[in-house]
């Protein structure tokens, strides 16, 4: 088990996805030094009940670890990041510093290997296509892997306009393959 920070959020990080974050409390600008300093990164997981700027909160069981791979100040003056979410993992045991930043040992959940789609969802990878032609500036963070039914089912779960407890749900589930079964009937891929 690894001890890493936690950054709870009313958002889902996938494996793969970008998130862009603006920072501007102590406890979580002090984390990104840390996490730069030491090349580490650092966990991003759901709120389930609370707010994001309050220390006590409850949480998801299973989160992504981030990773920052950009930065800049923005016209505010509030640090502007941008993360990639990594490898998938579970919360073992919860703890908070004396400046509010959560921490926790996690576990980590072993990635599926390199999956193939079950034909019936090949549709969708050109759906997929699709969405990231229109990523343009963005888009230059993100590794395609439109062979790899995590990397496609992944990359659906977090464009589609999801509830962030239906993300969640589908975070959680280890086959990828049944991830697009659950994504599958929200796509019309005749339409496209």
């Amino acid at each position: 088990m690894d001890d890493i920070a936690l950054f709870p959020l009313h958002t889902v990080l996938f494996p793969g996805g970008l998130l862009p974050l603006r920072i501007f409390e102590t406890r979580y600008v002090d984390m990104v030094g840390g996490c730069m300093r030491q090349d580490a990164s650092f966990g991003v997981v759901l709120i389930v009940d609370g707010n994001e700027t309050g220390a006590a909160v409850n949480i998801a069981a299973v989160g992504t670890a981030a990773r920052i791979v950009d930065f800049q100040t923005q016209p505010d003056g509030l640090l502007g990041l941008l993360c990639r979410g990594e490898r998938r993992f579970r919360v073992q045991q919860r703890s908070q510093q004396t400046d509010g930043l959560n921490r926790a040992s996690v576990e980590w959940i072993q990635d599926a290997p390199l999956t193939p789609l079950d034909p019936q969802f090949l549709p969708l990878v050109g759906v997929l296509r699709k969405v990231m032609v229109r990523l343009a500036n963005i888009g230059r963070f993100i590794e395609p892997n439109y062979e790899d039914a995590s990397w496609v089912s992944h990359r659906l779960a977090e464009f589609l306009p999801l509830q962030p407890a239906w993300q969640q749900r589908l975070l959680e589930i280890d086959d990828p393959n049944v991830r697009l079964g659950m994504l599958a009937p929200l796509i019309e891929t005749d339409r496209l």
